[in-house]
C-alpha cells in the first residue's frame, strides 16, 4: 500500500519510524533487535536510510596512498529484503539519494526495489562527502532532489534513461521528500528553501517528512507556510528525542536546528545522560501532544538504532 493512501485513510493517529542500517559486518539480528519492540505499535510503514559509499586513503609501504571507495553499510535492496522477510505486513520506505549515484545507478536500484514489490521511496539529495564543504553531483547524476523526483516520475510513466518509452513495464512509486521547518543548512534563507520544497512537490512528491525540529510551533508555522504557497500534501513532523549533553552542540552543527532555550536549560541542569534522556522523553511527549492538537495525525520518529526512548514516547501519545 502506498504511504499517501495510508495517510489519507488512517482512522486514528499513528507513529512511523526511521532506522539506520547496521554497519557492515553486523548480523541482521541487530536490525531486528531495533525493530521488534516497535512492532507493538503496529506502524503501517517504516523508513530505512541510505548511505553513500565513502572514500578513504589507505597508506602504502612506500609512503604513498591508495584511494579506496568503501561501503560502510549494507545496500538498500539487501536491507529492504531482510526487513520484508521478517515483517511482511509493513510497508517499507527506502531512502534513495543523489549522492554518489549516477542516473543509471539510481534507475537500477529503483528497478530492483520495484521487482521486490516496493511502492514507496523517500527521494533525497543526500549529504556532501565527509570532509568536504559542499555537495558535488556524480557525473550524469543529480545535483538536487527535485531532479531525482523527476526521474522517478518518468519511470512511473514508463520513461527510462535509454530514451525508449515502455509503459507496459513502468514502476509505481509513491514519492516522499524532506522539508525543513528551520530551512536547509545550505539555503540562503527560509523563503528560498520553501521555494525549493515547492519545486519538489510540483515535480511529483506526494508527501513531506520534516527534518528534526525541537520546537512544535516552528513545525506548525512550517505547515501553515506550505499551505500559503500552495504546497498541499500531507506533512509528517520529524521527532528525535534528545539523549545526551553532547547533542547540545552536535545537533545544531549537524542539522542546523535551533534548540529552544527552555530545552537547553533543562539539559544543562542534568547530572548525567540518563537524566538527559528523561528530559528528551518529556520534551518529545510535550511536542507530540501539541502537534496532535494542531491536527498532525502522524508523528515520524528518527530512532537511529536505539528505540527505548521512542517506545516510551509513543506509549504516552498513541
Amino acid at each position: 500500500m502506498k504511504v499517501i493512501d495510508i495517510l489519507r485513510t488512517a482512522a486514528k493517529p499513528f507513529a512511523s519510524f526511521e532506522l539506520v542500517p547496521p554497519l557492515k559486518g553486523s548480523d541482521v539480528a541487530r536490525l531486528y533487535e531495533s525493530l521488534d519492540p516497535l512492532m507493538a505499535f503496529k506502524p503501517p510503514f517504516i523508513n530505512i536510510t541510505c548511505h553513500r559509499d565513502e572514500v578513504e586513503y589507505v597508506p602504502n609501504a612506500d609512503g604513498t596512498f591508495t584511494k579506496m571507495t568503501l561501503a560502510k553499510r549494507p545496500g538498500t535492496v539487501a536491507i529492504v529484503a531482510a526487513i520484508m522477510r521478517r515483517y511482511p505486513q509493513i510497508e517499507i520506505v527506502p531512502h534513495v539519494i543523489c549522492g554518489g549515484a549516477s542516473r543509471s545507478k539510481i534507475e537500477s536500484e529503483l528497478l530492483d526495489l520495484h521487482f521486490l514489490g516496493i511502492q514507496n521511496v523517500l527521494a533525497l539529495r543526500g549529504d556532501a562527502m565527509p570532509g568536504t564543504s559542499r555537495f558535488v553531483a556524480e557525473r550524469d547524476g543529480h545535483a538536487h532532489a527535485e531532479q531525482l523526483v523527476e526521474q522517478i516520475i518518468n519511470m512511473n510513466n514508463g520513461k527510462f534513461i535509454d530514451g525508449e518509452p515502455d509503459t507496459s513495464h513502468n514502476t509505481d512509486f509513491c514519492i516522499g521528500v524532506a522539508g525543513y521547518p528551520e530551512k536547509h543548512v545550505e539555503s540562503p534563507n527560509y523563503l528560498t528553501d520553501m521555494g525549493y520544497l515547492k519545486q519538489k512537490v510540483d515535480a511529483g512528491a506526494e508527501y513531506i517528512a520534516t527534518q528534526i525540529c525541537y520546537d512544535a510551533d516552528k513545525i506548525i508555522a512550517f505547515r501553515d507556510k506550505c499551505a500559503e504557497i500552495n504546497i498541499n500534501v500531507p506533512i509528517l513532523p520529524g521527532l528525535k528525542p534528545f539523549a545526551s549533553k553532547t547533542q547540545l552542540t552536535v545537533l545544531p552543527q549537524t542539522f542546523a536546528v535551533d534548540l529552544p532555550q527552555e530545552l537547553v536549560d533543562r539539559v544543562v541542569r542534568c547530572k548525567n545522560n540518563d537524566d538527559v534522556k528523561q528530559v528528551g522523553i518529556e520534551w518529545a511527549i510535550q511536542m507530540g501532544e501539541k502537534l496532535q492538537k494542531a491536527g498532525f495525525p502522524v508523528l515520524h520518529f528518527y530512532t537511529m538504532t536505539r528505540t527505548e526512548q521512542v517506545q516510551q514516547i509513543v506509549k504516552a501519545l498513541m
